[in-house]
């Protein structure tokens, strides 16, 4: 069986690397998108993980005429209601960087004591297919949120992200260690089980 040609449907280094890794293997040919010209990130206008990473895959298929996956990440901060949830590239707002988001989240939680500050990292990848049909995998990584940052690894809210029963940070976590037990490879195992691979 030839091998499955695959876009990652990301303009984020960080993403793009991480899934990279977790996707390499036989069976599978992956194409970064930012090699296909025109490539930008499109609006991601869902109002759930589940849509945005299927706008993002739909796009990249739209451009490409490959099949593409693509991924979403929430924080869900218990304290905070769910917030920022689906919204957490976002945060502080369109444009935002990292550190923006992250020092509004830890505004945000300035005050609030250790045993609420439990909070969970979800991740949904999706598969797009030029005929239409798509895979779904979802991922879920529990913790709690730290009172400042720790660690140099990493991208997005890692460095204040404490892994339950690790008591480490995303960031403190070496690449391995990291994909070994992160939301994002927890949902692409489960994805990575219903394509169609040789």
């Amino acid at each position: 069986m030839a091998p499955l040609d695959l876009v990652v449907a990301t303009l984020n280094p960080g993403k793009a690397g991480e899934l990279a890794a977790l996707l390499a293997g036989p069976g599978l040919r992956l194409f970064p998108l930012h090699e296909f010209p025109g490539a930008t990130p499109p609006d991601e206008t869902g109002s759930s993980l589940l849509e945005n990473a299927r706008i993002k895959a739909r796009a990249a298929v739209g451009l490409t005429g490959l099949p593409a996956i693509a991924d979403d990440t929430g924080l869900e901060v218990d304290a905070l209601e769910g917030a920022p949830g689906h919204r957490a590239a976002r945060y502080a707002g369109p444009g935002a960087n990292d550190a923006q988001n992250v020092s509004l989240l830890l505004e945000r939680m300035n005050g609030v004591p250790r045993e609420r500050r439990a909070a969970r990292f979800r991740t949904v990848c999706v598969a797009c297919f030029p005929d239409g049909t798509e895979r779904v995998g979802e991922g879920v990584l529990e913790g709690a949120i730290a009172e400042a940052p720790r660690g140099t690894g990493g991208f997005g809210y890692d460095p204040i992200f404490v892994v339950a029963g690790l008591g480490r940070t995303l960031a403190e976590l070496d690449e391995a260690e990291k994909n070994a037990l992160s939301h994002r490879g927890r949902a692409v195992q489960a994805l990575a089980r219903h394509l169609p691979l040789g």
